[in-house]
């Protein structure tokens, strides 16, 4: 059962809040980020991001930059950016978007839960981008940004964030056309109801920070495993937290690196952008003979007047010199009971990716690279007529049933295989890994 625990979180003032939320660090470049947040002391840029408080081209993965980020946290609190809630308890955190809303509830699982497939996965971590954000963590002394979960729809627990979303809410800004609305449950009767809704729920699947997630035990392992260290040259923090912690993590509280913050959302109020692709050159091949390879390839290929935005699985998009072409899979029965072979990234790697253009490690082959649904076909027009690539490939959105069925059989997808959006603000919540008192 998962194990959901409320918190004492860090967050600011709400007439301070627009100055301070940000996009999640992996959202933003290093020169975007730096851009964002000129001007604005307040950013939590200066958290996530603090390599923009030095001069360009420093590098972000050295000791000084997560020092930066370490001070950075300090001075906000110590200036009452931000500040500790009073009391531990959870958050309910509504984005409306083009329409829709999601609604999730934001609090603390554990590092066992995630050890133990609890919190289950669908790709595979980079160790470079583990140890980077295990570092960062390790040295702020707190997780600065939640992972994104989602669950199975569950009545219990839709009931308790119902009741709470009748009140007004804490928080409520609007970020780049996204509203974003935060109610904080604090009242203990409340409180207790929700962690106890949760108990009842199997399992959460890890929708979008895999790495973070993935970061948050090594943290824990580098505080409570002899002989591990914090092994990163980070600062390990000054709280009380930060050495010496029981194996099981914080006194079944909120506090220490057993557990880490997250929103938790039902499955069937998200919504799954598509992940396309850019590859730089055809391996050797011309332009002009990519249809007859794609066709021979398993696809029916026709050319399209406009850009293809595929509307149904198994059909696809591809641009190349000034031309787009509408493709669709042929052949797919064979395929259809296998949960990853299944998948549109899945099927454009095995016929096209692979055989065709010679990238057969996506994760680490430099000449591909993967543009997220919100920015559009226009973003991969652009790519290819600027000659930054030479042939784009639009998808159809993995949606989240694939997506459960994936992770139900321990297996991981094709890395980049979904895009959700919108993206959860950073600075609305802060998880400081000592101890709450009391809880």
């Amino acid at each position: 059962m998962a194990d959901v625990r409320a918190f004492r979180a860090l967050r600011p003032p709400r007439d301070l809040a627009a100055r301070v939320v940000a996009p999640p660090y992996d959202v933003v470049g290093t020169e975007e980020a730096r851009k964002l947040a000129d001007g604005n002391p307040l950013s939590f840029l200066h958290v996530t991001r603090p390599e923009i408080g030095f001069a360009p081209g420093t590098d972000p993965h050295t000791e000084q930059v997560y020092r930066q980020g370490r001070t950075a946290l300090d001075a906000l609190v110590r200036d009452g950016v931000l500040r500790r809630d009073s009391t531990a308890g959870f958050s309910v955190y509504r984005q409306t978007w083009r329409g829709r809303a999601q609604t999730g509830v934001v609090g603390c699982v554990t590092v066992a839960d995630y050890d133990a497939g609890v919190i289950r996965t669908h790709e595979h971590t980079r160790p470079d981008k583990e140890t980077d954000r295990a570092r960062h963590i390790a040295g702020l002394d707190a997780h600065d940004e939640p992972v994104f979960l989602l669950t199975p729809p569950d009545p219990r627990v839709a009931a308790e964030v119902a009741a709470v979303v009748t009140g007004e809410p804490d928080y409520d800004l609007t970020v780049d056309t996204v509203r974003h609305t935060l109610w904080v449950v604090d009242d203990p009767d409340r409180v207790s109801a929700l962690r106890e809704a949760f108990a009842a729920v199997t399992r959460l699947y890890v929708a979008d920070g895999h790495h973070r997630s993935a970061a948050a035990g090594v943290v824990h392992r580098w505080r409570t495993e002899p002989g591990t260290g914090h092994g990163t040259g980070a600062v390990p923090g000054e709280g009380a937290g930060t050495k010496g912690e029981a194996r099981t993590g914080t006194k079944a509280g909120s506090g220490g690196s057993g557990v880490f913050p997250a929103v938790i959302f039902p499955a069937d109020e998200l919504r799954v952008l598509a992940y396309n692709r850019v590859v730089t050159d055809l391996a050797g091949h011309r332009p002009e003979d990519l249809p007859g390879l794609l066709s021979a390839a398993g696809f029916e290929v026709t050319p399209a007047p406009a850009a293809v935005e595929p509307q149904r699985r198994h059909e696809f998009g591809a641009y190349l010199a000034g031309q787009w072409f509408r493709l669709v899979a042929r052949d797919t029965g064979p395929v259809e009971t296998d949960p990853i072979a299944r998948l549109d990234v899945s099927l454009l790697q095995d016929r096209v990716l692979g055989p065709v253009l010679g990238v057969t490690d996506p994760r680490t082959d430099a000449r591909i690279r993967f543009v997220g649904g919100i920015r559009g076909t226009a973003e991969l027009e652009h790519l290819v007529d600027t000659g930054q690539a030479a042939l784009a490939l639009s998808l159809y959105p993995t949606s989240t049933e694939e997506l459960l069925a994936v992770a139900d059989t321990g297996q991981v997808m094709p890395p980049k295989s979904t895009w959700f959006e919108p993206k959860l603000l950073s600075g609305l919540f802060v998880h400081p890994m000592n101890p709450d008192p009391g809880s």
